[in-house]
């Protein structure tokens, strides 16, 4: 049997040792409350960040009270999506707020996105066999852009490749211009102010959009103010894949 002092300092060992344990366990579990917290913090100071602001809004508030309708702020891939490691990466949603997806309303990267700026280009199609295609239609407002404009009409009639073989095919045609219909279609084209654009973005088993945007005024910091109207959402796109 144990003497009872050598008894007690063991006892009084153990309640330490597990007292410190339950210690660094709270203080855990509220240094990961913190972190969600201040994640929290940075997503909405993100947010804020790529809002457009106020008086764009304004300016297109008729438009944008119809439905498929939007306003976005694209963020230079080149100066917002640095490494990480040289801590020059501003934001840290994946992109760097340099892409948007159209069909599900959000910056974040790899969900689908349909439209990159970089190095003052437009781009469209970023992932395995998805593609796209760009039409610079001129100074034409958003509003007057309808089924009815041939450029429009050739666009929606666009049928996607539905195997891989055929969906690469059709990667390497709109990279350097494919011609429908009289209209030479791109995956990336530069960007211009005061300019309207359709697109069409085909991201199989995610969406398949076709959009038509301005360029509504271009930033201090180089980003691009952008008002939107979807066109149609299409099927999603299957791919066969040999």
């Amino acid at each position: 049997m144990l003497e009872p002092r050598r008894l007690f300092f063991q006892i009084a060992l153990g309640l330490t040792c597990t007292l410190t344990a339950l210690a660094q366990d709270v203080s855990r579990d509220v240094l990961r409350k913190e972190i969600q917290a201040k994640r929290g913090e940075l997503a909405a100071l993100e947010k804020q960040f790529l809002a457009p602001a106020e008086t764009d809004r304004a300016q297109f508030g008729s438009l944008l009270s119809q439905p498929n309708t939007g306003l976005i702020r694209l963020l230079p891939r080149e100066k917002f999506d640095g490494d990480v490691a040289k801590n020059e990466k501003t934001l840290t949603m994946r992109g760097g707020g340099a892409y948007y997806s159209f069909a599900r309303a959000t910056h974040e990267y790899g969900y689908g996105s349909d439209i990159e700026l970089y190095s003052g280009y437009l781009s469209v199609g970023f992932a395995g066999a998805d593609y796209g295609m760009l039409l610079k239609l001129g100074d034409i407002s958003v509003e007057d852009v309808s089924p009815e404009l041939p450029a429009v009409h050739t666009l929606l009639e666009y049928t996607a490749a539905t195997n891989e073989p055929d969906a690469r095919i059709e990667q390497r045609r709109v990279s350097t211009g494919v011609d429908f219909s009289g209209f030479v279609f791109k995956n990336r084209l530069p960007l211009e102010t005061d300019t309207t654009y359709l697109l069409r973005s085909i991201s199989y088993e995610k969406s398949d959009i076709a959009v038509t945007f301005r360029i509504v005024r271009k930033d201090t910091d180089g980003s691009a103010i952008i008002v939107f109207k979807v066109l149609k959402n299409f099927s999603v796109p299957k791919l066969a894949r040999n």
